[in-house]
This record gives C-alpha cells, sequence and structure tokens, in this order.
C-alpha cells in the first residue's frame, strides 16, 4: 500500500526504530486497516518522526492525516490517515499501551531498524 510504505520511509528518514506494521484488514469491526508503531529515543524525535511522516505521505502518497494528537508532549503522537493509524512513541509509552498485543490477531510485520 503506498501510504503505508511512504509513512515508513517518513520514519525511517528520522531514524525511527523498532517499526511495526499490524495488518487489520482480517479483523471484523476495526476503526482502520493497519497500525503503523514506532519508537523515538525522546520528546523532540518523536516530533520530528511525526513531521516526517506528515510530508512525506502528503508528497509521495498524496494523503494528509484527517487528526494528528499528541503533539505537546510527544510521548504518544497519534497520526490519523482513516484506513492507517500512526503510532509513534516514546520507548516506556508504548511498552506501557503493548498495542501489539492488544491485536493478538493481526499479522505483525516488524521492520529492521536502518542505524
Amino acid at each position: 500500500m503506498e501510504l503505508i510504505d511512504s509513512i515508513i520511509k517518513g520514519l525511517q528518514d528520522k531514524k525511527g526504530h523498532c517499526i511495526t506494521v499490524a495488518d487489520l484488514k482480517g479483523i471484523g469491526d476495526t476503526i482502520c486497516k493497519a497500525f503503523v508503531l514506532c519508537t523515538g529515543n525522546s520528546p523532540s524525535q518523536v516530533q520530528a518522526l511525526a513531521q516526517s511522516v506528515g510530508e512525506t505521505a502528503r508528497n509521495e502518497a498524496g494523503q494528509r492525516p484527517v487528526a494528528v494528537a499528541g503533539m505537546r508532549n510527544a510521548q504518544w503522537v497519534a497520526m490519523d490517515y482513516s484506513d492507517v493509524m500512526v503510532h509513534i512513541f516514546l520507548p516506556d509509552m508504548r511498552e506501557f499501551y503493548d498495542l501489539e498485543h492488544l491485536w493478538a490477531d493481526a499479522e505483525l510485520t516488524e521492520l529492521p531498524d536502518m542505524d
């Protein structure tokens, strides 16, 4: 999917790590078709990752998020692209909310870190 590829590129461009794509298409009553999860090392990196995703998705896939939440605190930024939700976390927030295991039936694809 072009949108997911551009989101991943935006995350990798700013050295996001532990990027995971959760495919939710085979699960009934979900709010979207996929989650893209990523970890940043600091609030400023979380913000930079979100900005990079926004720019790359707009430039390469012609898509803008419907909503973005969490930019002020930058501990967990959620970006809603209707069919795809992007979640960018600080490490402790990602561990606490554990979204990968919340959707236990989802097919998870973990991407290798770029650095």
